[in-house]
C-alpha cells in the first residue's frame, strides 16, 4: 500500500493545479471514482511466455482474463483545456491473480497514468471521447518489490451524463509498455462515476456566470441570465418599463389607448390621439388638441383656440376681418355694404332740400325730417366716409360766399355729428359760387345753385 499513499499525493497536487479553462465551458474541474479491471492476455506481445493470442482477440473475456478488485479501486482528476480538450491523471490499484493464462500468487497493482483526451460532442447527454498519455504502473508480491515500468497510452470511452455535473463512465486504455523486463503491456478497463464541479453562479439562476449575461442580478434562460421583471417576455435592459409589461412595438411600454404611443410618451395614455399632438386626440382635426380646444367638435385656428371665425351678418366675411360685422357688405369692402349710385343719388336727393335762415348758416326748423333721413342712410354704410360739401349762388361778393358755403358745410357737419354719425367719417369744404350746376341769371338756377351735397369719400 505504500505506493497508493504516492498516488494520492500525486492525485492532491494535480487538484491544487489552477488551469485557465472549464471542464465544459462552465464547470472547471471533473472527478472520477470506480473499479478498474486489467487484462494482461490478449496484448500480442510475444516476448512475455505468459500471454498468447493477438490483441483483441479475447478482449472481452473477462471470465479467464480479468483481473478485478471488487472495491473502489481507481480516482481520477481532469481539467478542460478548451475546444473539446481535457487533461487528466488517473490512480488506480487492482490485485492481479491472472496474468494472460498464467495464475500468479497475489500480485498488487499500482498505477499513476497522465492522459489527454478529445471529446468529440459538446453538450450532449453522451459523451465519447479518446485519449493519448502516459505512465508508470507498479507489480510486486511479497517475492517481488518495486518491480515498476513506463507505459505509452491510448484510451477510448464515453460518459452518459444525467445532468450537468453527474455522470457514468466506461473506458478502456491500452497501456504499452517500454521494456518487457520487466514491463507489461496489457489492458486496463474502467467504469466509474464521473462529476463536474467548480462552476460559479453568483446571481443563484441556474445559469453560470461564464454564460450570465448580467452574473449578478438572478434571470432567466431564454435571456442569457438577464433579468424581466415585469414578465413581459423583454429583458429589462432592453426595456424601456422594465417594472410595467409592455408590448415589443413600444420597446417593453405600455399604451393603454393603443394609439402607437407608450403611456410614458402620451400626454393622453387614456385617450387615442396623435403624436403630433403628444398622444392626445384631435377630434375635429384642426391640430389643437381637443383638452386646450374651446370647439373640439368644429375645426377652428389656434389664434381663435380652435374655434371657427364668426360670421354674424353672414356675408362671407369673418367677423375678424369685417369692418361691419353687424351689417351684411361685400367681400371687396372689407364686409361693409358698398354705396351705390342709387344710394348717391338718394342722399343728394335728401341733402338738396336742406333750407338755411337767409344769408346764415343756421338749419331751419323744417329741415329736420330730411337730416333723419339722411342720418338712416349714413347709419347703413357704417364704414363709409363722406363730404359736406356747401354751395352758394354768385349774389353777393365771392368773398362772403366763400365764408358762408364753408359755414352751411360745417353746420351739416356738426348736426350730423351731434346724431351719432362718427366725426371720422365726416369732412365739410365750401366751395362758394365755384361750382355751379344752373345759370346765375335766372332765380330758378340761382335756387338750384344755393345747395348741400354729401359725397362718398373715394
Amino acid at each position: 500500500m505504500k505506493h497508493l499513499s504516492k498516488l494520492l499525493v500525486v492525485l492532491l497536487v494535480f487538484i491544487g493545479f489552477n488551469g485557465i479553462h472549464a471542464q465544459d465551458g462552465n464547470n472547471p474541474w471533473q472527478i472520477g471514482f470506480g473499479v478498474n479491471a486489467v487484462d494482461a492476455f490478449p496484448t500480442g506481445d510475444s516476448d512475455a511466455s505468459f500471454q498468447t493470442g493477438s490483441v483483441f482477440s479475447e478482449f472481452f473475456n473477462a471470465n479467464d482474463h480479468w483481473n478485478i478488485l471488487p472495491s473502489l479501486s481507481y480516482v481520477s482528476v481532469n481539467r478542460y483545456l478548451g475546444d473539446g480538450f481535457t487533461v487528466g491523471l488517473t490512480g488506480s490499484i487492482n490485485r492481479i491473480d491472472d496474468l494472460g493464462d498464467t495464475r500468479v500468487d497475489n500480485f498488487q497493482y499500482f498505477g499513476i497514468d497522465a492522459v489527454v483526451d478529445y471529446h468529440f460532442l459538446k453538450n450532449t447527454v453522451v459523451d465519447p471521447f479518446i485519449g493519448l498519455g502516459g505512465g508508470y504502473t507498479f507489480l510486486d508480491n511479497d517475492a517481488v518489490d518495486d518491480n515498476g515500468f513506463g507505459t505509452f497510452n491510448g484510451t477510448a470511452g464515453f460518459t452518459i451524463w444525467f445532468n450537468d455535473n453527474l455522470g457514468f463512465m466506461l473506458k478502456t486504455t491500452y497501456k504499452n509498455a517500454f521494456d518487457s523486463n520487466p514491463g507489461i503491456s496489457h489492458f486496463q478497463h474502467f467504469a466509474g462515476i464521473n462529476v463536474k464541479f467548480g462552476g460559479k453562479d453568483t446571481d443563484g439562476d441556474g445559469i453560470y456566470d461564464k454564460d450570465d449575461a448580467c452574473p449578478e442580478v438572478a434571470g432567466l434562460e431564454a435571456f442569457n441570465g438577464c433579468p424581466d421583471a415585469d414578465g413581459d417576455g423583454i429583458e429589462d435592459g432592453k426595456d424601456s418599463c422594465p417594472n410595467e409589461a409592455g408590448s415589443k412595438e413600444m420597446n417593453g411600454c405600455p399604451d393603454s389607448d393603443g394609439d402607437g404611443i407608450a403611456d410614458k410618451d402620451d400626454a393622453c395614455p387614456n385617450e387615442a390621439g396623435t403624436a403630433a399632438l403628444g398622444g392626445c386626440p384631435d377630434a375635429d382635426g384642426d391640430g389643437i388638441k381637443d383638452g386646450s380646444d374651446n370647439c373640439p367638435n368644429e375645426a377652428g385656428p389656434a389664434e381663435n383656440n380652435g374655434c371657427p371665425w364668426p360670421d354674424k351678418d353672414g356675408d362671407s366675411v369673418l367677423d375678424k376681418d369685417d369692418q361691419c360685422p353687424d351689417v351684411a357688405g361685400t367681400v371687396a369692402n372689407n364686409g361693409c355694404p358698398e354705396v351705390t349710385e342709387e344710394v348717391q343719388k338718394q342722399l343728394n336727393d335728401y341733402a338738396k332740400t336742406i333750407l338755411f335762415d337767409t344769408g346764415k348758416s343756421s338749419i331751419k326748423a323744417e329741415s329736420t325730417t330730411v337730416l333723419v333721413d339722411i342720418i338712416q342712410i349714413l347709419g347703413e354704410y357704417p364704414n363709409a366716409k363722406f363730404t359736406v360739401e356747401g354751395h352758394t349762388d354768385s349774389v353777393g361778393s365771392a368773398k362772403l360766399n366763400q365764408k358762408l358755403s364753408e359755414s352751411r358745410a360745417n353746420a351739416i357737419r356738426d348736426f350730423l355729428i351731434d346724431k351719432g354719425i362718427g366725426a371720422d367719417r365726416l369732412s365739410a369744404v365750401g366751395y362758394g359760387e365755384d361750382k355751379p350746376i344752373a345759370t346765375n341769371n335766372t332765380r330758378s338756377g340761382r335756387k338750384e345753385n344755393r345747395r348741400v351735397e354729401i359725397n362718398l369719400q373715394k
